[in-house]
């Protein structure tokens, strides 16, 4: 990336309140699905092998849903693990670590609605495409868009190709 674009990006991360990652990774640190937001490209390898070492060392034992806190270069990072499937929020500014308590337990409670419990790893990659619409719904651009279970369960509901 240019210097000039770079710059402006960077300072777009750094300006603004976001919601900077929002990771799954399955029990041995594989990604399942990932969205960065303000991040650059370059920088997202770094953030997802921190990530994933972080739950590595920290999450063995841990009970479902319960939350772990970390800070990392003035950013804050909230993760838990529910089913086999660990789930990490970074976030900064605004979206401290309670902003992102909130926003974990709004996604965990909306994959369990989908998977019907706790998922598998199986389970969870047999619903990808249904959790990846309900996590665009929850989390767009950086930001916590929709918090209201119904309203999300309503956004994502998916039409047969004949109804368009």
């Amino acid at each position: 990336m240019p210097k000039e674009h770079r710059e402006e990006y960077e300072g777009i991360a750094e300006e603004e309140s976001m919601i900077l990652a929002v990771l799954f990774a399955n029990s041995v640190g594989n990604v399942l699905i990932e969205r960065f937001n303000g991040v650059p490209a370059e920088e997202r390898l770094t953030w997802r092998s921190f990530l994933v070492k972080l739950g590595a060392e920290n999450l063995k034992g841990v009970k479902n849903e319960e939350l772990l806190v970390a800070c990392h270069k003035s950013v804050y990072i909230v993760y838990t693990m529910l089913g086999d499937v660990s789930i990490f929020l970074v976030g900064k500014d605004e979206y401290d670590e309670l902003a992102l308590a909130e926003a974990i337990f709004i996604i965990t409670g909306a994959v369990k609605d989908i998977c019907g419990k706790p998922p598998t790893e199986r389970v969870f990659l047999d619903k990808y495409g249904r959790i990846c619409l309900c996590l665009d719904e929850i989390v767009w651009n950086g930001l916590l868009e929709n918090t209201d279970k119904d309203r999300i369960k309503r956004l994502i509901r998916l039409k047969p190709p004949s109804e368009f």
